[in-house]
C-alpha cells in the first residue's frame, strides 16, 4: 500500500506536513509484520481489480461492494483466504481515514454465510514427533546439504520455532553451553516489538540438535550473519538466508526420504512435533510455553489431548 491510498482533505496540509507525514505512514504500516503487510498488499490490489472491472469504487468501497467482492472470492477461495482479504480491506480503509465497510452487518452476514457453507473440518498437518524425526534425520546425505538440513530439522524440532523464526536467526544469537543451547529469538509472532526471549536447547542422545548445528557451522566455515543459508548445486553456500519456503520443503523432502506421505508434513510438523511428543511424555503445559512461545495454554491444549488421546480410555477393557 502507498500514500497514494491515503484520503486528505485540503492538500495545503500534506504539502505542509511533507516529510514527517512519510515517516508517520512508514511507521504506521511497521505496526504489521513484513509478511502481513505484503499478504494485504496482494489482497488489496485484487479487490482493486474486482472494483475496477465492475466501475465501483475501491477506496472508499461501499459494504454492498465488500460482501458482492467476498461472495465471488467463495467459490474459489477458502474461508479463511477470505477473511484475510476482509482484513486487508479493513486496514486499507483505516489508513485512509475512512469508515470501514467490513463492519456493516451486510458484510458480516455474508463472511458468516460463507464460514457456514464452505468451511469444513481443517486438514491438520502431521506433527513430526520424535521417533519419526530419528527417521527423517537418519536419510540425510553425507554432503554439506545433508548438515544443514540435519541441524534445521533437530534445532527446528528441539525448539519447537515457527519456520519465520528458524529462517531468522543469526550465528551471533546461538551460545553453547556445557549443557546445551541457548539460542535467542530476536523476534516472534506473539512478539512483535521484538522485546525478544531466550530458549534453551538440550543435547540429544541419537540425535544431538547441539552437535548438528555445530557440525553444520564447521563444515560450512560459517562465523558470523545467517545461520541457516542455500547451497547452490556446486556446494558453495550463500550470504543469503534460506526462505520460509525452503524449510517447508526441506521438511516434506525428509518425511518423503523416510518414507511418510510427504504431502501431510509442513514446516509446522517441526513445532508440533516438539509439543505432541512433549505432551505424550508428560511434560508441564508450562514450560511447553516457554518453549514454544504460546500466550494461550487454550492453544497448547489441543497438543495435549491429541497426545493422550489413548491414555486412560474410557473404553479401554470394555471389548
Amino acid at each position: 500500500m502507498s500514500t497514494s491510498l491515503i484520503v486528505i482533505e485540503g492538500g495545503e496540509l500534506l504539502a505542509a506536513l511533507g516529510p514527517d507525514f512519510a515517516v508517520a505512514f512508514d511507521l504506521a504500516k511497521a505496526e504489521k509484520a513484513p509478511a502481513t503487510r505484503k499478504a494485504y498488499g496482494t489482497d488489496f490490489r485484487l479487490f482493486k481489480v474486482y472494483c475496477d472491472a465492475k466501475g465501483v469504487s475501491a477506496l472508499p468501497a461501499a459494504p454492498e461492494t465488500v460482501a458482492s467482492y467476498i461472495a465471488a472470492e467463495a467459490q474459489t477461495a477458502k474461508p479463511s483466504t477470505i477473511g484475510r482479504r476482509i482484513a486487508a480491506i479493513r486496514y486499507a480503509h483505516k489508513l485512509a481515514g475512512l469508515d470501514t465497510p467490513t463492519d456493516a452487518e451486510g458484510v458480516k452476514a455474508t463472511m458468516r454465510g460463507i464460514c457456514r457453507t464452505f468451511s469444513g473440518a481443517k486438514a491438520k498437518k502431521a506433527p513430526a514427533v520424535a521417533a519419526k524425526m530419528l527417521s527423517m534425520v537418519a536419510t540425510a546425505p553425507d554432503r554439506l546439504s545433508g548438515l544443514r538440513d540435519s541441524a534445521l530439522l533437530l534445532l527446528g524440532f528441539a525448539g519447537a520455532f515457527r519456520r519465520s523464526e528458524l529462517v531468522a536467526l543469526d550465528v551471533a544469537d546461538i551460545e553453547e553451553t556445557q549443557t546445551g543451547l541457548l539460542v535467542t529469538i530476536r523476534r516472534g509472532k506473539t512478539d512483535q516489538e521484538a522485546v525478544g526471549r531466550t530458549i534453551a536447547i538440550t543435547c540429544g542422545d541419537v540425535a544431538c540438535p547441539v552437535k548438528a548445528v555445530r557440525a553444520w557451522l564447521n563444515a560450512a566455515g560459517i562465523v558470523s550473519g545467517s545461520l541457516f543459508r542455500p547451497i547452490n548445486k556446486s556446494g558453495t553456500v550463500a550470504a543469503s538466508r534460506l526462505t520460509c519456503r525452503s524449510v517447508a520443503n526441506i521438511v516434506k523432502e525428509y518425511a518423503g526420504r523416510a518414507g511418510f506421505d510427504a504431502a501431510i508434513f509442513s514446516a509446522h510438523s517441526l513445532r508440533s512435533g516438539f509439543l505432541t511428543s512433549a505432551a505424550a511424555k508428560g511434560a508441564s503445559i508450562f514450560k511447553m510455553m516457554d518453549q514454544s512461545g504460546h500466550k494461550s495454554i487454550d492453544t497448547l491444549r489441543g497438543y495435549v489431548r491429541d497426545a493422550e488421546l489413548f491414555k486412560d480410555h474410557a473404553g479401554a477393557g470394555l471389548l
